[in-house]
């Protein structure tokens, strides 16, 4: 199958960590972008830079990569482990051309779940969290990148996760207020634990860095569940948004239809 030429009012991407998933890394890059899409990766430490710093050079464009290695938001050991590692994914995101870096609650492991559960927030957990993000916003504004942090689900895919919903994530970029820190709005992980989307898409539209996608259930292409994704996209249509989406999401079956769906979705 050979991409076609759809406009869509957005700049579509596609992790490759979650597609393509019987290939070599490298070539399941290769593949994304010539299908006509913008490659995320996650976690920078596990991937051969040098081959994706080559495929940087016969063309494809890198979205997103997680910007940190390791550490948490709310505790201050873990906040000065969290704004060292993101220190040293700077470097690696310019080397790749990556505009925005992705940030959580606390760190995860190989199965997504937290490091250290952390499932109740306190006061001084919040307090400490928004001056763990100021210091990323200035991070970010001396460095030029852009930092996102990214909701989460705690039902199904992240539990033990804090500061894991799309109003928790929202409340600390608004409160920090820094051009260099946005929201990467996931609406998989907010349909579970939140839902009512579109008027999220439309609280959070100053503040959004990126939109996610994977339908629910089973975080697949759109089109496989339940979530109406051609009315969001018409919707951040009408609001005004033309940024950045990304299928965060697997192949329901064959790969290449799962990313034409995917982009039929978001071409309203």
């Amino acid at each position: 199958m050979t991409s076609q030429a759809v406009a869509s009012p957005f700049t579509l991407a596609v992790s490759a960590e979650m597609v393509f998933l019987d290939r070599p890394f490298a070539e399941r890059v290769r593949r994304i972008h010539e299908l006509g899409f913008q490659v995320e990766i996650w976690d920078w430490t596990r991937h051969d830079l040098g081959a994706l710093e080559s495929l940087r050079e016969e063309g494809v464009v890198f979205s997103s990569m997680t910007g940190y290695v390791r550490g948490r938001l709310g505790d201050a050991e873990g906040a000065e482990e969290l704004l060292a590692t993101a220190a040293e994914s700077v470097p690696v995101a310019k080397r790749l051309g990556i505009p925005r870096l992705n940030l959580h609650g606390t760190g995860l492991d190989d199965r997504g779940l937290p490091v250290r559960a952390e499932p109740v927030e306190t006061g001084p957990m919040w307090l400490t969290a928004q001056r763990t993000l100021g210091r990323i916003g200035e991070l970010g504004e001396r460095e030029d990148v852009m930092f996102v942090l990214e909701n989460l689900n705690t039902a199904v895919d992240h539990p033990g996760v804090p500061f894991a919903t799309a109003a928790d994530c929202l409340a600390l970029v608004e409160s920090v207020d820094s051009a260099h820190l946005g929201l990467m709005l996931d609406l998989y992980h907010a349909q579970i634990g939140e839902g009512n989307l579109i008027e999220l898409c439309r609280r959070a539209l100053p503040w959004i860095g990126e939109i996610q996608v994977a339908d629910v259930p089973g975080r697949c292409e759109p089109g496989t569940g339940e979530i109406a994704y051609p009315a969001i996209a018409r919707a951040l249509v009408e609001l005004g948004y033309t940024g950045p989406v990304g299928l965060e999401g697997f192949a329901s079956g064959d790969d290449e239809l799962a990313l034409e769906r995917f982009r039929t979705a978001f071409t309203p």
